[in-house]
């Protein structure tokens, strides 16, 4: 419902026909629409956290990884992009979702931090650059990557690139380029 309404023009009762409930169950287990959009968006956010990547083993190249990991972002950032439109959206108008927007963005920064941090200990990236500065700026860029293409400029969900297409796998192929490049990955090619 908030997909085809938008988050402001979507009612409680349009929610709760769509879902086939009574307005007391749907206070069973929500307070508001407030509620029920951030979890819906948190369940949106466990499938992009861990988009259940192809496992690539910790001692392959580190730009596979990477490359593995953008893919699965962007492609389950494709899936959601919908809902990733109505959280930019909405946290500008609320502050309880603006508040899971920066907790989103910090469980992401802090899980590529850990990974650039193992990467530096085991001599493959560069030591000098600092891991958190470093993730909140790829990080960022990545983020704001995906919104552009998957959100900022579509249409309809079946204009969006997908897998295969090449548009959607120069995405891939720069944001890795460019995570590669930024931490100096020694002589890793994506």
């Amino acid at each position: 419902m908030f997909e085809r309404k938008g988050f402001l023009d979507a009612r409680l009762l349009d929610i709760t026909r769509e879902a086939q409930c009574s307005a007391g169950s749907f206070y069973t287990y929500f307070d508001s629409k407030e509620e029920i959009l951030a979890a819906v968006l948190g369940e949106a956010q466990e499938e992009m956290l861990h988009p259940g990547t192809e496992r690539v083993a910790a001692d392959d190249d580190p730009a596979a990884v990477v490359a593995a990991s953008n893919r699965a972002y962007f492609e389950a950032y494709r899936r959601n992009a919908r809902l990733m439109a109505l959280l930019e959206q909405v946290a500008q108008i609320d502050p309880e979702i603006a508040d899971l927007r920066r907790r989103r963005a910090a469980a992401f920064v802090e899980r590529n931090a850990r990974s650039i941090a193992d990467l530096q200990r085991a001599g493959r990236a560069d030591a000098e650059v600092d891991p958190m500065l470093a993730s909140e700026a790829l990080s960022a860029m990545v983020s704001r990557l995906a919104y552009g293409h998957f959100v900022g400029r579509s249409a309809g969900a079946a204009s969006l690139p997908g897998p295969g297409d090449a548009e959607f796998e120069a995405l891939v192929f720069t944001a890795t380029r460019l995570w590669v490049n930024a931490l100096g990955l020694d002589g890793a090619r994506p």
